[in-house]
């Protein structure tokens, strides 16, 4: 091994754990790590983190990460961070601030997930402000602004406190560095900052909601900056928690699907971008495709510029549960109850030869996945789900269909979004995952089958801790920047095709997908009447 090569190392913060991978200039993983972080549910709808575990969690994970790859902390030129799209608060001495009343103040961070504010939402749709041409038409409670009007209604101590808000990826650099600059990318996707304009906050939509004081109250003076553009070097602090050296560079980071987008699609950054759509899929899912020219799509967040590579404008759209839809029809299945991990290898060892055999395994059993509300293209986070064709069985057959038709309806929730986004001129026909539900055979199998498009993985098995390291990596390419770095640094890609034999399955039940969306609607109507 070169005693001299440059390294970078990109950590994710993940909704479950804090994770660090070491890659060389070349986007080569040399060793990775993670760490779990603690979450909190007070009441329903609440989703809450602890800023200092996520930090510790963070800072032993990159220690772990180097000790596995072998690589001295002085050949570390630069990390990069990418978080949850989460809320850190902290009080006018920058401690701490809990985010509940009457919680303790350790519990400082509202998760992305986190439904509190859905009345706030509703609010900021109902102004009609031209901020809202730019996330689909829809104010979503897992945004910002509304957390922050919730905050300062509902706790109000907690707001006279506060002294300094963050995305999760803006606090982790700000702990780095201790510089509280922001990223385009966060700002840009989830607080309602225009990235393209002169003036990027419209002061009428905040006065209207009651939050003229925002840029005060989050302690943001300056403007945000680009993906990857260098916010400094490590503190003696942030270097000494980490395990690294002070001659370390911090480049402003990504949300973590944004990270997974980077990493997937930087090798066509400069390129033909319409035929290509990243997907970041875990416990849920985000889609997102990147375009010269800004496209408004409805119920679709952006178009957002510069919110993965500067002078790129992105759409994103997203499903809130997916991996976690999974997770909760192996949990309240009879014959599957309790097996945990074990009902999804199961899953695909069952069904990989049986969906070989017959394009549908269950013909009446339909399942619409809205379980926690349709993020994209609907915009309705009080969606709910349906399973249609149930019967009294409980046996490993009855579990592999349900488990079959769940797995089709996340997939068809996927083409819901890429019709949506070729209406308006994108023309997908490569799907870029990352995430886990690479690792899940049947949903490979799926997304291609069911969308008609070439599935795509890249050979980096973190894919989103790569596109981390991407940006760490821009941060000192003074010639080629972000697009030079994730074009050098992108790997090898296995393409999956689909089986055009079973389209005409699939299609049926596309169809018949749409139905159960205007059914559950009529019936949502007639149950408030």
């Amino acid at each position: 091994m070169n005693s001299h090569q440059t390294c970078f190392i990109g950590v994710d913060v993940g909704t479950g754990s804090a994770r660090a991978g070491v890659f060389d200039a070349d986007g080569k993983l040399l060793g990775s790590a993670a760490h779990a972080i603690a979450m909190n549910r007070p009441k329903p709808g609440f989703v809450e983190q602890d800023s200092e575990n996520i930090w510790q969690s963070v800072c032993q994970s990159v220690r772990d990460a180097l000790g596995k790859s072998g690589i001295p902390a002085q050949q570390i030129a630069a990390i990069g961070f990418d978080a949850t799209c989460s809320l850190v608060l902290r009080d006018q001495e920058n401690r701490p601030l809990g985010v509940t009343p009457n919680g303790a103040d350790n519990w400082d961070v509202i998760v992305w997930m986190d439904h509190r504010a859905v009345r706030e939402a509703e609010e900021c749709t109902e102004t009609g402000s031209r901020v809202l041409e730019f996330i689909g038409g829809t104010m979503s409670p897992e945004m910002e602004i509304p957390k922050l009007m919730w905050l300062k209604r509902h706790h109000q101590s907690a707001w006279q406190k506060m002294g300094a808000a963050y995305d999760l990826a803006d606090f982790l650099s700000f702990r780095a560095t201790g510089s509280p600059a922001r990223s385009c990318c966060t700002m840009t996707c989830k607080w309602t900052y225009l990235a393209h304009q002169d003036t990027p906050w419209d002061l009428d939509f905040l006065t209207t909601i009651g939050m003229e004081d925002l840029c005060d109250k989050i302690n943001m003076h300056d403007n945000a900056l680009a993906v990857g553009q260098l916010i400094g070097s490590l503190s003696e602090q942030g270097a000494m928690d980490l395990g690294l050296t002070t001659d370390c560079a911090v480049g402003a980071g990504l949300i973590d699907a944004h990270a997974g987008a980077l990493g997937t699609l930087g090798e066509y950054l400069d390129g033909n971008l319409d035929q290509h759509f990243a997907m970041i899929a875990g416990t849920s899912t985000c889609h997102m495709a990147l375009s010269k020219t800004p496209r408004f799509i409805k119920g679709v967040w952006g178009p957002y510029l510069g919110a993965i590579a500067p002078g790129l404008w992105l759409n994103e759209g997203g499903q809130s549960a997916t991996g976690a839809l999974l997770d909760h029809v192996v949990a309240m299945h009879p014959f599957s109850n309790g097996m945990g991990r074990d009902a999804h290898k199961l899953a695909g060892e069952k069904l990989m030869p049986m969906m070989a055999e017959k394009a549908d395994l269950a013909p009446r059993l339909h399942v619409l996945p809205d379980f926690h509300g349709n993020r994209s293209p609907l915009a309705d986070p009080e969606a709910l789900g349906v399973i249609s064709g149930l019967t009294l069985d409980q046996s490993e057959d009855s579990f592999l269909n349900l488990y079959w038709a769940t797995a089709c309806a996340i997939a068809y929730g996927t083409r819901h979004i890429i019709d949506a986004m070729n209406e308006t001129g994108y023309d997908i026909t490569h799907i870029h995952l990352s995430g886990g539900h690479t690792a899940s055979d049947v949903l490979v199998k799926l997304y291609a089958d069911v969308t008609g498009c070439t599935v795509v993985m890249s050979d980096c098995e973190e894919p989103v801790l790569l596109g981390s390291a991407m940006l760490a990596a821009g941060a000192l390419d003074a010639t080629g920047g972000l697009t030079g770095a994730a074009r050098k640094m992108a790997g090898k890609e296995t393409h999956h095709a689909p089986d055009l034999a079973a389209k005409a399955a699939h299609d049926r039940r596309y169809t018949i997908f749409h139905q159960m969306h205007a059914h559950r609607q009529a019936l949502d109507l007639m149950s408030k009447s």
